[in-house]
């Protein structure tokens, strides 16, 4: 006898309120007297809540962003980052003595190290005493660059140090877009630039991807003098062309008539911090990559490009500098970061000593699962932070003051 093959049906009800309540209403109810909502579900997704996928058609015709760029990865996946990412580069070089020059058993005791899946102590000391560190940055979390050692061997230092991606930051200078799969709504969407490595992120939701806008040889090609080339996809660019009216060129050129691979990943970086796209298509970022809109015209487009273009550089802290009466710092004493608290526009890192106007919307802005005012000084309870680190946590602030402004203005009708 055949199967049935169709789909059982679903039912969802949300029950909100106090405990007391919900035993109430348990106990007065049956499964055939609660008011259930049979979900629809679509050929691709079958979801336990109610969606709303009305904007489904207009929003498929944009592109995806691991169309637009196909060469993508996760971020580097350590499996024990304390075995290999540090804070200052001292504390790469000193681990990696120990790993080159103390038994499994020492180094063991030392720093507690334990064999995990895809990680253990032995091909951690021999990747250390045979190969070469080739590069020793990485972009950890939000405006979070620390050191490490990295030599590019899977499973060996690093469990998973993805090379054939990671090696288009190390081989030439290069952004690319950081992105989830998932989690796209409101304060949790995952969207910031890097020009380092990236960690995979240990934040609760969908890893952190990496999406280069240029492909670099391997080294040893670097000698023949072979050129970088873009990661873009030929005919989401055509089609960009045809849209705007306007000419692709490899190599920016000093004329609005054309446009280079920075002025795409500008354009879709824009897009991505509009706070009205965030929240139109909020449902469709919880599931996959986000989509992009294609331009209506040059005009939209460059407004957009210039937008794009101001917080990739914000975001890079290209030029940033600490300004007047922006979390300044303005009491001498230890340094050392023991208890947080904001109160009052003041960032307390102990007990008197504090940076001084932190608004409130840059304290609790997110940038995916972390709020990087909170976060970079959470990461450094225990430390003392020195005069670089300083100016470093005021740029912070800065940079975010000046996000939050540009995407109020992406708000804004872009015509």
């Amino acid at each position: 006898m055949e199967k049935d093959k169709k789909l059982a049906q679903v039912f969802h009800y949300d029950l909100y309120g106090k405990r007391n309540e919900k035993y109430s209403f348990l106990l007065n109810n049956t499964l055939q007297t609660v008011p259930w909502q049979q979900l629809e579900f679509e050929d691709d997704n079958y979801f336990f809540v109610p969606k709303n996928f009305e904007l489904k058609e207009e929003y498929e015709k944009g592109f995806k962003i691991d169309d637009l760029f196909p060469i993508n990865s996760c971020g580097i996946k350590t499996q024990r980052d304390d075995a290999s990412i540090k804070f200052i580069k001292k504390e790469c070089e000193a681990i990696k003595s120990d790993f080159i020059n103390l038994s499994n058993q020492e180094l063991s005791q030392k720093y507690g190290f334990v064999d995990v899946r895809d990680w253990n102590i032995n091909d951690a000391r021999k990747d250390l005493q045979i190969n070469n560190i080739i590069a020793d940055k990485i972009h950890y979390r939000p405006f979070d660059i620390r050191f490490m050692n990295y030599t590019g061997k899977t499973k060996g230092v690093m469990g998973y140090p993805r090379y054939d991606i990671m090696k288009h930051f190390i081989n030439g200078e290069n952004v690319g877009v950081v992105l989830s799969r998932q989690f796209g709504s409101h304060k949790h969407f995952i969207c910031f630039i890097t020009d380092q490595p990236i960690e995979i992120s240990s934040q609760p939701f969908a890893p952190y991807s990496v999406f280069p806008l240029y492909l670099y040889p391997d080294a040893a090609a670097l000698i023949s003098n072979e050129q970088r080339k873009p990661n873009l996809n030929e005919k989401i660019v055509a089609e960009i062309a045809q849209r705007s009216g306007l000419r692709f060129t490899i190599e920016k050129e000093a004329t609005k008539k054309t446009f280079a691979p920075m002025d795409v990943l500008d354009y879709v970086y824009a897009v991505l911090h509009s706070p009205n796209y965030r929240e139109r298509y909020k449902e469709f970022l919880k599931i996959d990559f986000p989509r992009v809109p294609y331009p209506e015209d040059a005009k939209t487009f460059w407004k957009l490009v210039k937008s794009g273009e101001r917080l990739r550089r914000l975001h890079l802290m290209e030029g940033v500098v600490p300004l007047p009466n922006v979390a300044n710092f303005p009491i001498v004493g230890s340094n050392e970061v023991e208890k947080l608290e904001h109160t009052n526009g003041k960032v307390y890192i102990n007990a008197t000593q504090y940076f001084d106007h932190v608004p409130p919307d840059v304290w609790i802005f997110f940038i995916g699962g972390y709020q990087p005012a909170q976060k970079w000084l959470k990461d450094r309870k225990g430390r003392t932070l020195n005069f670089d680190e300083i100016q470093h946590y005021q740029k912070i602030v800065v940079v975010l003051k000046e996000t939050i402004k540009i995407m109020a203005q992406l708000s804004e009708p872009q015509s």
